[in-house]
């Protein structure tokens, strides 16, 4: 499958996570909620590492790449403690489109950080993107 593809099929299941997410923290604790997502992660990725044979020997990573998915996991921590909890005091339709406000961060982190250039059309994308989330939460 191409990129686009496993973009769009990331989208549905973000959006679906959302839904699920809303519903399953309504009587427990968010971060307990939490929890309980990442186990089922862990338990899922384990299985489907070891279904299609993709286990990687540890010593064959390097530690920059050990040291950048190490921060990548505790920023993916942070974010879900963070979604979980406003999806707890919050309404779906309003949490989830802010939180999507990391399309924007993530063009913005891309231009400053890695060195991406993104064209006119671009920035305008990007300022839709934030205008839209923006207008898709505002309870006026």
């Amino acid at each position: 499958m191409t990129w686009q593809a496993w973009a769009v099929l990331s989208a549905i299941f973000a959006a679906l996570t959302a839904i699920f997410a809303k519903i399953g923290v309504s009587d427990v604790n968010s971060d307990f909620a939490t929890f309980i997502r990442t186990i089922v992660i862990l338990l899922a990725l384990t299985a489907f590492l070891t279904g299609t044979g993709q286990w990687q020997a540890p010593g064959a990573v390097t530690g920059r790449t050990y040291a950048f998915l190490v921060l990548s996991g505790l920023a993916t921590g942070a974010s879900w403690t963070c979604y979980f909890r406003a999806l707890k005091l919050g309404e779906a339709a309003r949490v989830a489109p802010i939180d999507k406000l990391s399309v924007v961060l993530v063009a913005l982190f891309g231009v400053a950080f890695l060195g991406e250039r993104l064209t006119a059309p671009n920035w305008l994308g990007v300022a839709l993107i934030a205008g839209g989330a923006v207008l898709i939460a505002y309870r006026g």
